[in-house]
């Protein structure tokens, strides 16, 4: 199973993947959340990740100029879309560059599973909103038809349930976190189970 650790912006936090080894990290582009960076900060994050783990630009209603421009720059490998975007939105994104798009869907009724099925996205990110740390009706996965990445409030404690629903991978923020800062035992703790490892923390 995949996983990403979302949310970096310290330089520790950089050591603390390259030493635990998830799929994924998450570098977050908005201004409300504390885990916000400039893309500047994306570069030089970047640069002291070690090769094979793939990193997810956070965009919240971004401009698709701006999506691009981020795209160009080669600190990404994947754009992920927490906005209001849709599918016309996606396919123009996917007539001017190749990478790779997540959508993330806050999961509420059958109308918001509908929608994420018919996502053009590449990836669904299915979730509780943004950055709450709090999960959702997980009862609604039953309806999911498409590989997702499954997200919110998933922690030390949870994990164990939340692979036995087998989604394609799992997207950890907030509870790989202590006091809102990245906590390294943590991270190679989720980053174990996910990865079919078995750890006590």
């Amino acid at each position: 199973m995949k996983v990403k650790i979302c949310g970096l912006f310290r330089n520790e936090d950089i050591d603390y993947v390259n030493e635990a080894r998830p799929d994924y990290v998450g570098f977050v582009f908005y201004e409300k959340s504390h885990r916000n960076i400039s893309l500047e900060k994306a570069y030089s994050l970047k640069e002291k990740l070690v090769d094979g783990i793939k990193t997810v630009g956070v965009f919240v209603d971004e401009t698709a100029d701006s999506l691009l421009e981020y795209a160009k720059s080669g600190v990404f490998d994947v754009l992920q879309l927490h906005g209001g975007e849709d599918n016309a939105f996606i396919y123009g994104l996917k007539e001017k560059t190749d990478i790779e798009i997540w959508q993330a869907f806050k999961l509420r009724t059958a109308e918001d599973v509908k929608k994420a099925n018919d996502s053009a996205a590449d990836m669904l990110v299915l979730d509780n909103g943004k950055g709450t740390g709090m999960t959702f009706d997980w009862t609604l996965l039953g309806e999911i038809k498409r590989d997702f990445f499954l997200a919110g409030g998933i922690n030390t404690k949870n994990i164990d349930e939340a692979i036995k629903l087998a989604p394609y991978g799992i997207d950890c923020s907030s509870g790989a976190e202590t006091d809102r800062i990245k906590d390294k035992e943590k991270i190679k703790y989720i980053v174990a189970k996910c990865h079919g490892q078995q750890k006590i923390l």
